[in-house]
């Protein structure tokens, strides 16, 4: 099984000059439990917005340049050679990013989104999703708080 895992705001927005626009602290700590002792796919840019390998997780990059390292990651040039590196992996994740999505979403068995109720100006945006293709197998709604600063809701889909 392939998931992808994302924050997409309502007008599709993931991020912005290569980083997230919006702090959900609740989205962070659901992140880290689902994806902790998975393999992480994930694309140059996001990595080095990440600053470093996530902890507890396989990390696999994928870039074009043939010469790119990064100190504990897997580094390869397609999102099927990330797949291939991941095989030993019953359920890999991939975090994006925007280009990478819009390759794995042809692919992908899951998707794994937490969508904010909220418009942001952004350069990055997640792929259209077909609903003929994908049917939601569970939501959970939450409300704005102190900690979370918009409402919010955890969506799963699977591939029909």
């Amino acid at each position: 099984m392939i998931t992808i895992i994302a924050a997409v705001a309502k007008n599709n927005a993931l991020g912005k000059d290569n980083k997230l626009i919006w702090y959900l602290p609740a989205d962070l700590q659901r992140f880290k439990k689902v994806t902790s002792n998975h393999h992480v796919i994930m694309g140059r840019k996001t990595y080095e917005s990440l600053g470093k390998p996530l902890p507890n997780r396989t990390n696999i990059i994928i870039t074009r340049n043939t010469n790119y390292k990064a100190k504990g990651c897997i580094v390869v040039n397609s999102l099927q050679e990330a797949i291939t590196a991941a095989k030993n992996d019953e359920n890999p994740y991939i975090l994006g990013g925007a280009e990478i999505y819009k390759q794995a979403i042809k692919i992908a068995d899951k998707l794994d989104l937490t969508f904010i109720h909220h418009t942001f100006e952004a350069d990055a945006f997640f792929p259209e999703i077909d609903t003929s293709i994908w049917k939601v197998t569970s939501r959970e709604d939450f409300k704005a708080d102190e900690k979370n600063k918009y409402d919010y809701s955890f969506v799963t889909y699977i591939k029909k």
